[in-house]
């Protein structure tokens, strides 16, 4: 347990910093996991709505540092990558 003040004021801090990183990194989870579901189902253009959202989360999670900005630039990377790879194939079949 903290005994100064500073230090209660610290955990205080800590703790509300770390139940709203988990939300974000939560939510990020979830809309990455939408983009690879409609990918993998061939929904291409509900893929490439879900594909914008998530890119923007990630920009603000990797801006914020709840997550590193190269982390989050090379998870957009391999995200679009993903998708021009199916609508490649689309067009190929």
């Amino acid at each position: 347990m903290p005994n100064t003040s500073s230090a209660k004021k610290r955990l205080r801090q800590n703790e509300v910093r770390r139940l709203r990183n988990r939300s974000v990194k939560s939510s990020l989870r979830t809309q990455m996991r939408k983009v690879r579901d409609s990918i993998k189902v061939g929904d291409l253009d509900k893929a490439a709505v879900e594909l914008r959202l998530a890119q923007k989360k990630l920009d603000q999670a990797g801006a914020k540092r709840v997550i590193h900005p190269n982390k989050a630039a090379r998870t957009k990377s391999r995200l679009v990558k993903m998708l021009r790879r199916a609508q490649a194939a689309a067009a190929q079949s």
